[in-house]
């Protein structure tokens, strides 16, 4: 049976997909970890650890003592916190997937599971239907410390056989975490307004175009990575994902739809030049045809299922005025 370790297990992506797994292979099977003890809570159905991935030796005797088969990284600082502290971010990124990848190999665990995203791509890049293997000129930290962990993963695959596996995520939207740090998280803090009847200030300019993806499309996505046979991963690098792309003014006309009364307005911070880098929209052909992959929802479907289940796990608060 496999046991699997999943690291900053209680980001937006990781406290979803963790549950996912315990519910796949078993409570038993799945441990939990993060640098935060607060976030035990979270995992109830599930072994938990406090773990600070840059503790390799901490990290190491996990791995080996628990006897882990699977790895699931999930553990860095996203665009906006990047920007703000890039040093930082980028020692962390980079460091603690070497780690990992390095256990991967000297331990020969089954398989390691990585997140790429679209910030691996820069200005220079085609923005419409980016191909999967096209010019990168990342202009942020965290695109960097992406753009360079992908080939990382690729040297460990080439050299080592380190079954390492990996997906570009687009903007990631789900309503059971609050949001992380990341360029897209408007697209999470708009349902919070809308639900609570306050106004909404986007950060974005309102016909900024991204590539997003609703939560369990996302899990469902990386699952089914995970599970495909080792001969059908084409590529070790990263895989184009993609499941919708909106602008700010087209989720909130879908809201509107729910909440008339509902208000928006723009302006615009430095989140906006990174958004500017980024593709409006990703060709991930290759994911379809190699594994099987399509995303089940768009814009107006993923709207409906967070207004109607957002409540139960963040009961309304109005800010004082």
């Amino acid at each position: 049976m496999e046991k699997i370790l999943i690291i900053g297990a209680a980001g937006q992506l990781g406290s979803e997909l963790t549950k996912s797994l315990a519910e796949l292979h078993g409570q038993e099977q799945v441990i939990a970890t993060d640098l935060n003890e607060q976030a035990r809570s979270k995992f109830d159905f599930c072994r938990f650890e406090v773990l600070d991935v840059m503790n390799q030796e901490a990290l190491r005797s996990l791995v080996k003592n628990e006897k882990i088969t699977q790895i699931y990284h999930l553990a860095a600082v996203l665009s906006a916190t990047g920007e703000q502290k890039p040093l930082f971010a980028w020692k962390l990124n980079m460091d603690s997937l070497l780690s990992v990848l390095e256990l991967a190999r000297e331990f020969t665990l089954n398989k390691v599971y990585w997140p790429s995203s679209i910030a691996v791509f820069g200005p220079n890049t085609p923005k419409t239907n980016t191909p999967q293997f096209v010019v990168k000129e990342p202009n942020t930290v965290y695109g960097i410390s992406k753009q360079a962990g992908e080939q990382w993963c690729q040297y460990y695959f080439e050299k080592y056989g380190v079954d390492v596996r990996s997906l570009r995520y687009p903007g990631l939207i789900g309503y059971k975490s609050l949001p992380g740090g990341g360029t897209t998280d408007y697209a999470v803090e708009i349902y919070h307004k809308a639900l609570a009847q306050e106004k909404f200030t986007c950060f974005l300019k309102e016909d900024t175009s991204l590539p997003m993806m609703y939560m369990p499309d996302a899990i469902k996505a990386t699952i089914e990575l995970m599970e495909a046979p080792k001969e059908s991963i084409q590529v070790r690098s990263s895989y184009n994902l993609a499941g919708m792309s909106f602008t700010p003014k087209e989720i909130f006309e879908s809201i509107q739809t729910h909440y008339p009364d509902f208000e928006i307005d723009y302006q615009p911070d430095f989140r906006q030049q990174i958004a500017d880098s980024w593709p409006d929209s990703i060709d991930d052909s290759r994911a379809r045809m190699d594994w099987n992959w399509s995303p089940d929802y768009d814009l107006n479907q993923m709207t409906a299922d967070i207004l109607k289940n957002l409540p139960a796990y963040f009961p309304l608060k109005k800010e004082k005025v």
